[in-house]
């Protein structure tokens, strides 16, 4: 049996496939299925190591880039999209799995344009609230359409689509609060608040988090992920703006957080800053309220309605990018820190909206149509 993933370009595409790959093998051992093979195919590995723990092995295939506003690189990508078709079709061919799972993104077109060619089962995952074009498309031959939004089911056919939600990796599902301020080197009695600009950073928020530093401190403790892009610029304006600060200590800047400093942070944490990524159902596993300020429509048309719908469900707030003023941010976590009534609340409703067994759901679903298509 062979199993083939696809999708991505970000960790917010890739991730989930890491989840389900987890899943998967809990799943195989439970109902005790010989072992199958397991491809990814995308333009990068993203995550080697992820890949190599879970034996994993990596196609490279090229993908072109549709973009949303002008730019010359949509003609070129446009002729990589067909050196990439090309690839996708004789990589599927050698390999012939017994069932695709991809989650979209313009990686994902010319493998899931093999699988359909080669008559191979397709299932197809949603993480937004507004479908992207290549899930659109796909979803008229997959045979299962997973969505992490109960928004997204209005698009897609009634027949093949379940809610299931957004898959999470087991490492970093549940917030360890055990040893967490220690581990961090926290104050356990002052609130903290933790930062996420997704697996990139995000310029903007750590723009504006920079430019309240000194007063946040004087209030709370700040775990701050900068992107590993960012983390040189960042810290180099942080150790200006708290030189001689006495409540410098209390910032924790980071590159990056691994799986055990994802669940230590969150374990200590009182409140989340996000973008409208997939981090938004980290957080909803994790249970914490949170201030969500989603990348502008013009460049990810996603993020704002994915925002709302979380907004929706009482677990959080958002500020949009064009009004993250310094004195907002400061305002909103103030008012939201100060009122443990209005925590509570948010947290609950955190709790109700998580899924903490998408991937599993997925992984079964996976796993029933491969070992059908097998026979």
């Amino acid at each position: 049996m062979k199993i083939l993933f696809t999708g991505g370009g970000t960790g917010g595409h890739f991730y989930p496939i890491v989840a389900v790959i987890e899943a998967l093998e809990e799943v195989i051992k439970k109902e005790k299925v010989i072992e199958p093979k397991l491809y990814y195919l995308g333009t990068e590995e993203f995550d080697a190591r992820a890949l190599y723990d879970h034996n994993v092995q990596f196609e490279k295939i090229y993908a072109g880039k549709r973009r949303n506003y002008f730019s010359i690189l949509n003609f070129f990508d446009f002729f990589k999209t067909g050196y990439g078709i090309l690839g996708a079709l004789s990589k599927i061919y050698s390999i012939y799995p017994d069932v695709v799972f991809s989650k979209g993104g313009y990686v994902s077109f010319p493998v899931l344009f093999a699988a359909r060619f080669f008559k191979i089962p397709v299932i197809i995952h949603e993480s937004d609230t507004v479908p992207g074009r290549v899930n659109l498309w796909a979803s008229k031959f997959a045979k299962r359409i997973a969505i992490s939004w109960p928004d997204a089911a209005q698009y897609f056919p009634k027949d093949k689509v379940a809610w299931t939600g957004n898959p999470v990796r087991k490492g970093i599902i549940a917030p360890l609060k055990f040893g967490a301020h220690e581990y961090l080197k926290l104050n356990a009695n002052t609130p903290t608040i933790l930062i996420l600009g997704g697996s990139q950073g995000s310029k903007r928020i750590n723009e504006t988090i920079l430019s309240i530093l000194p007063e946040l401190l004087e209030k709370y403790q700040i775990i701050h992920q900068t992107g590993v892009v960012n983390f040189t610029e960042v810290t180099g304006i942080a150790n200006t703006i708290l030189k001689d600060n006495p409540n410098a200590s209390r910032y924790k800047p980071f590159n990056y957080l691994n799986d055990l400093g994802t669940e230590m942070a969150a374990g200590a944490s009182n409140l989340v800053i996000s973008r409208a990524g997939s981090s938004i159902f980290e957080i909803a596993c994790w249970g914490i309220p949170s201030i969500i300020i989603p990348i502008p429509e013009a460049i990810s048309r996603d993020q704002t309605q994915n925002a709302l719908a979380y907004t929706r469900t009482g677990s959080c707030i958002m500020i949009e990018e064009k009004n993250l003023a310094p004195h907002i941010l400061k305002g909103e976590i103030d008012r939201l820190l100060s009122n443990p009534t209005d925590l509570q609340n948010m947290a609950l409703n955190a709790h109700r909206f998580a899924k903490k067994d998408a991937a599993e759901k997925i992984a079964k679903a996976i796993l029933d149509i491969a070992l059908e298509h097998e026979k």
